[in-house]
C-alpha cells in the first residue's frame, strides 16, 4: 500500500480509502447491511494497508456508521483514522450540529472522529450552516477533541468551490473526479487549488459510480487493451487518478472481496507522476470515445433553468446521456422513472419554448425531451 501525506498534517493516509455506503445487502433491501460479509471486507482492507474509513450519516438507510461501529471492535478502531460527515440538511439551529456529532460517536462506539465533513455543501446549504454558526461549531468540536481535522464534501458548480474553501480553514475537502469529469463541479482547477493552499484532498466517484469499471464501449476496450490487456477499465481509471501528486486518498464503494482485492492491487502498484506520455493520450481518446456516445450536447450551462414547470431539463439530459455512454439505459431509466421527482422529469414539458430561448448551444430541447422519455420513460 502507498502512503500519501494528508496536506499539511504531519501524517499519512493509504492512497485508498474504504467508502462504506455500498457494502453487500440482503433481501433487495441496503438498509439491511449483510453484516458478515461488510465486517470481514473492512477488516481484510485494514489487514492490508487501508487505513482511511468513510461513512456518512444517511448511507445505507442510516446504518453505515453502526456497522462501521462493530467492524472496528477488537483493536481495528487504533489502526485507522475514521472520517464521517454532519447530516447539515437536518441541521436547523446550532444545538443541532452538536446533537448530531454525539449521535455519530454513539453509533460509531468511539470517543472522537478523525476527519469530520460537513455533507454535500453547495451555495444554498453552505449559506444555511453560515447562519447556524457552523465555524463555531467546529471549533468548539475540535477543542473539545470530538473531532480532530474538519473538511467537507462537495456538490455544486466550480465558483462556489473556492468561496467554500477560503472561508474556513479546513484541513481537508472531498470532491468528485475521474477522467470523465475533469471539469465537473470543482474538477482539476479545483483539486489543484486546494492542494495548493495544503489542504488534503480526497477522491470520491473515482469510477463514476462503477461506469467506468463495467464493460467500455469497443472502441475504448481496444484502446486500453492494445497497450496493456492484462490492464483493467478500472485500472486505467485509477492510475489516471493516482498520477495526480495533489490527491491524497481515493476512496472506492466496494461491494464483494473481489472489488477489494483488485483496488488493493491497483492501489499498491500505482504511483504520481508515473504514467508516461502515451498512457495519458489513452485516457484522453478514452474520454473522447466516450463523448461521442452522447445523444444530446448540452453543456449543464443551466441557462435554461428554472423551467417555468420545473423540469430539470440539464439531469434529464445527462440521464439520457450517461445511458447511452455507458450502456447503462436501464439504470438511467430506474432513475428516471423511480427516483427523479416527476415534476423534474421531461414528461413534464409542456412545449412553452421557453429553454430554447435561453439555450447558447441553440438545441431543440422540447424534441429532444420527448426523445429523452420515449427512451427512458415507463414502457
Amino acid at each position: 500500500m502507498e502512503y500519501r501525506k494528508f496536506g499539511n498534517c504531519d501524517f499519512s493516509v493509504s492512497s485508498l480509502g474504504f467508502g462504506c455506503m455500498r457494502f453487500p445487502f440482503i433481501d433487495k433491501d441496503s438498509s439491511k447491511i449483510n453484516e458478515e460479509k461488510a465486517i470481514a471486507m473492512i477488516r481484510h482492507a485494514i489487514d492490508n494497508g487501508v487505513d482511511y474509513i468513510d461513512t456518512a450519516y444517511p448511507y445505507h438507510g442510516g446504518n453505515s456508521e453502526v456497522l462501521v461501529g462493530k467492524a472496528l471492535k477488537d483493536g481495528y478502531r487504533e489502526k485507522i483514522k475514521l472520517a464521517t460527515k454532519s447530516p447539515v440538511w437536518l441541521v436547523k439551529e446550532y444545538a443541532d450540529f452538536h446533537k448530531y456529532l454525539d449521535e455519530q460517536l454513539n453509533k460509531l462506539q468511539t470517543d472522537h472522529i478523525d476527519f469530520y465533513l460537513m455533507h454535500a455543501l453547495n451555495k444554498d446549504r453552505f449559506e444555511d450552516l453560515k447562519k447556524n454558526q457552523v465555524f463555531k461549531f467546529l471549533d468548539e468540536a475540535i477543542a473539545s477533541g470530538k473531532i480532530k481535522y474538519a473538511g467537507f464534501s462537495f456538490h455544486d458548480d466550480e465558483e462556489h468551490f473556492y468561496e467554500i474553501v477560503d472561508s474556513y480553514p479546513w484541513t481537508f475537502c472531498q470532491i468528485q473526479l475521474n477522467y470523465m469529469d475533469v471539469e465537473y463541479q470543482a474538477g482539476l482547477r479545483g483539486l489543484k487549488y486546494a492542494a495548493e493552499k495544503g489542504m488534503a484532498v480526497v477522491i470520491m466517484e473515482p469510477l463514476k459510480g462503477g461506469k467506468l469499471a463495467g464493460n467500455p464501449p469497443t472502441e475504448v476496450k481496444e484502446l486500453f487493451e492494445n497497450y496493456d490487456s492484462s490492464r483493467t477499465p478500472a485500472n486505467w481509471a485509477l492510475k489516471w487518478l493516482y498520477n495526480f501528486p495533489e490527491v491524497t486518498t481515493i476512496l472506492s464503494g466496494m461491494s464483494t472481496m473481489e472489488q477489494l482485492q483488485e483496488n488493493l492491487e491497483i492501489a499498491s502498484n500505482c504511483k504520481a507522476n508515473e504514467m508516461n506520455a502515451e498512457e495519458l493520450e489513452i485516457m484522453d481518446k478514452a474520454k473522447d470515445a466516450y463523448l461521442r456516445l452522447t445523444k444530446v450536447n448540452c453543456t449543464g450551462c443551466n441557462y435554461c433553468q428554472p423551467c417555468p414547470f420545473e423540469v430539470d431539463i440539464p439531469r434529464n439530459f445527462e440521464l439520457y446521456n450517461e445511458g447511452h455512454m455507458f450502456n447503462t439505459l436501464e439504470a438511467a431509466s430506474h432513475t428516471y422513472n423511480n427516483l427523479m421527482p416527476k415534476n423534474k422529469s421531461a414528461a413534464n414539458c409542456s412545449e412553452c419554448g421557453k429553454c430554447e430561448e435561453e439555450c447558447p448551444q441553440n438545441l431543440p430541447i422540447r424534441q429532444l425531451l420527448k426523445e429523452v422519455h420515449a427512451s427512458l420513460g415507463a414502457k
